[in-house]
């Protein structure tokens, strides 16, 4: 399946103030089209872009609409299949035309998991060490174990599957986005596999800030809970995350979007609420880790 152009991947890149990490990764993309979507950068970055990479589609967003603004670039996209990259990461060649070799090959793939390589010694990320380990297990056929999270930067979907389960939602913003996702793409009956065969490179931005990361994951964890699972999870997941003091700051966090999440509240069908709580006895709940 590809586009007249023969396109069957576009990348999309979700980015504010980072132009000298976009320098160095943008380079990376080509010949897959890349759309960018600038979420209100002020230092110049979409015009650094523009300038100095004109095969990028900039998209330019009047504020910062988080991980919401890859929702833009998928609508936008004019393939089947979308990758997402940060602006301080990349996809290793030919990673993405297999990609799409393996979504052809299986209409009820929805998400696949890359392998993460991280900084200039390509440690393993550790979160696909868990997506590795899934006790959920692989399927007939498919390229690695199902799991029910996963690490944007090192995404590919299929867009229908992508916009029919809503992309990304305000409500969690940014950090820790992806968990709601999975279990939306999981409950309309899309295979979310982890497949460690495409490797993506992330090289983590000097600009980043550890610590509020750690907080936003907390609250976007205990926001996740509020949508999608029983009331038991929701407080057993507070209690656990207040054992620490950025935990105890992203419960606290959490409490003022806590009405916008009961309004998107709605309970994961039973098989998938059986696979997550297997998940969680088997492991710790797979937060994405901050570098």
């Amino acid at each position: 399946m590809s586009t007249d152009s023969g396109a069957r991947v576009t990348v999309v890149v979700a980015t504010r103030n980072r132009w000298d990490d976009l320098r160095v990764s943008l380079p990376h993309h080509p010949p897959h089209p890349v759309i960018l979507v600038d979420n209100a950068s002020d230092d110049g970055t979409p015009d650094e872009v523009e300038l100095a990479f004109p095969e990028v589609r900039v998209i330019r967003l009047p504020r910062n609409a988080g991980a919401v603004a890859r929702n833009l670039g998928v609508e936008q996209a004019g393939t089947p299949y979308v990758a997402f990259a940060d602006d301080d990461s990349w996809w290793e060649p030919g990673a993405l035309d297999l990609a799409a070799d393996l979504l052809d090959a299986d209409p009820g793939l929805g998400l696949l998991g890359a392998r993460i390589l991280v900084g200039d010694d390509a440690t393993l990320e550790p979160v696909c060490v868990q997506m590795a380990e899934s006790p959920l297990g692989a399927h007939d056929g498919e390229p690695g174990p199902r799991v029910l999270g996963f690490i944007a930067c090192g995404a590919v979907v299929r867009r229908t599957a992508y916009l029919q389960a809503g992309g990304f939602d305000p409500v969690v913003f940014f950090a820790g986005e992806e968990e709601r996702l999975a279990l939306d793409l999981a409950s309309l009956g899309w295979a979310v596999c982890y497949a460690p065969a495409l490797v993506a490179r992330h090289f983590p931005s000097a600009t980043r800030d550890v610590a509020a990361r750690h907080v936003r994951i907390a609250r976007n964890t205990v926001l996740t809970a509020l949508m999608r699972r029983p009331w038991r999870v929701v407080a057993r997941t507070a209690a656990r995350l207040s054992r620490s003091p950025h935990g105890v700051r992203g419960v606290l966090a959490a409490a003022p979007r806590a009405p916008a999440a009961l309004r998107a509240r709605h309970l994961l069908p039973a098989p998938v609420e059986a696979d997550r709580s297997l998940l969680d006895t088997s492991a710790p709940a797979p937060a994405r880790l901050p570098h």
